[in-house]
């Protein structure tokens, strides 16, 4: 596994690996190319001005598998600003697999690197897979919320931001 700065092509791949509802449950469900278009060039930007990013995965096949990495929490309306957000996110083929895990132990030690002091990672309540993450990481889950997305038709979800001190 590998992980790299997402190029301009890495925006169709991601379309391709997102497109399927059940990877996109707990984020609003598949979004058009453009959407990775601007997120793949505002990761450029983040690896070239903070030396970190959403990185794309690529397996040992030379694939690519999702990404991981970490950005700015990008909503100032809600949320954790001014925080540093974890993620990742992958292609169902690769679930199951430990490539989340891997690709964001990967990420923590970059991060170390590159001076961030601490992380949160904003999760879904429903999203057991992405919470077990948040635990084979060692992250403590800091407070839950209630938030109404657009997405879910006006129905309040529950939220939990998870945090780590590097």
């Amino acid at each position: 596994m590998e992980l790299r700065v997402p190029t301009h092509e890495d925006a169709y791949a991601w379309h391709c690996l997102f497109a399927d509802r059940e990877v996109m449950e707990f984020h609003g469900g598949p979004a058009e190319f453009s959407v990775y278009e601007e997120l793949t060039a505002r990761q450029r930007r983040h690896a070239a001005e903070r030396g970190f990013c959403l990185w794309t995965i690529v397996d040992e096949q030379g694939e690519v598998a999702g990404f991981t990495g970490a950005q700015p929490w990008p909503h100032q309306s809600f949320g954790p600003w001014g925080e540093i957000e974890i993620g990742w996110r992958l292609g169902r083929a690769y679930w199951g697999r430990g490539y989340a895990t891997a690709a964001a132990r990967t990420t923590l030690a970059r991060l170390r690197a590159a001076g961030v002091e601490r992380v949160v990672a904003m999760v879904d309540a429903r999203n057991e897979r992405s919470v077990a993450v948040t635990r084979r990481l060692g992250m403590n889950l800091a407070k839950s919320f209630a938030y109404r997305p657009r997405h879910a038709g006006g129905q309040e979800l529950v939220g939990h931001q998870y945090e780590l001190t590097l």
